[in-house]
């Protein structure tokens, strides 16, 4: 039986090429959110999700991290990192004069602003829900181009005027696949966790890093989000080295436990490695 994966749509999009990635054989289901994914593979119409959670050049997806957080009980299986290209495209024919808007998802728009600053100065730039939307809407008009992938050009048959356009050629996503349990140990590890505590005192941070730091865990992800209670509290949220079921990890989980009024262990799952 072929598993249904959904991801966040259209097709056309950088998650379809994550989601591509991960599993090709998969049914795709495009979804028009973060919490769509979630909620279709919470509710068994798909079997895995798969959603952005991280960027080099824009940070976390603050959407996915509180849906794990507040929203989901859903475990992350795995973690895929995809290097983002970003193509100018427009209708066939299309002339470079002849453009005066530029259609895109804002973090696209973004991480493209210094090529639109310089090659297109007084175009007028449109915010679109997603790359593939903004070549939709792009259609519509006859003097309008899409920064999008070039997936979605071969999907829309339209033409890529230029391609490679970020400022930066070091952007890279981090997309995670979610399902109803985590993946088992194979000995090259990353487990996601959460906690918060009751109150506020000096040296309550310290502590829990200290419970990782003394059993030589490496940490690789420290950052805070809202606890979207009240102002000035945040819940803390860590990447870390090993599998929950390592000894090493399992006693500093359960060590931090005791000191936190919240503890959420997101999943453990293979760490990404590069290919060299």
């Amino acid at each position: 039986m072929t598993k249904r994966l959904a991801y966040l749509g259209p097709p056309g999009t950088f998650s379809e090429e994550a989601a591509l990635l991960h599993d090709p054989q998969a049914e795709f289901l495009p979804l028009q959110s973060i919490a769509a994914v979630a909620a279709a593979v919470e509710a068994g119409m798909a079997g895995e999700g798969i959603i952005p959670i991280e960027n080099s050049l824009e940070g976390s997806v603050g959407e996915a991290l509180d849906l794990l957080i507040h929203e989901s009980s859903l475990s992350i299986r795995r973690e895929l990192v995809l290097p983002i290209e970003h193509c100018l495209l427009a209708p066939p024919g299309t002339t470079v004069e002849a453009i005066g808007a530029i259609f895109s998802h804002p973090h696209a728009l973004a991480q493209c602003r210094k090529f639109i600053e310089r090659c297109f100065p007084k175009a007028q730039m449109v915010a679109a829900l997603s790359t593939a939307a903004a070549v939709e809407e792009m259609l519509a008009r006859s003097d309008a181009a899409a920064i999008a992938t070039h997936r979605a050009a071969q999907i829309y048959n339209v033409q890529a005027l230029a391609r490679g356009i970020q400022d930066r050629q070091a952007n890279l996503t981090r997309f995670v696949v979610l399902a109803d349990a985590d993946h088992p140990p194979t000995g090259h590890d990353k487990t996601s966790i959460a906690f918060s505590f009751a109150d506020d005192r000096p040296g309550l941070l310290v502590a829990i890093l200290a419970e990782f730091a003394r059993r030589s865990i490496n940490l690789t992800k420290v950052e805070s989000r809202p606890t979207k209670e009240r102002l000035g509290e945040y819940i803390f949220l860590l990447d870390l080295e090993g599998h929950r079921q390592d000894p090493p990890v399992a006693e500093g989980l359960k060590a931090v436990a005791g000191q936190v009024a919240l503890l959420k262990v997101f999943g453990s799952y293979p760490r990404y490695t590069p290919i060299s």
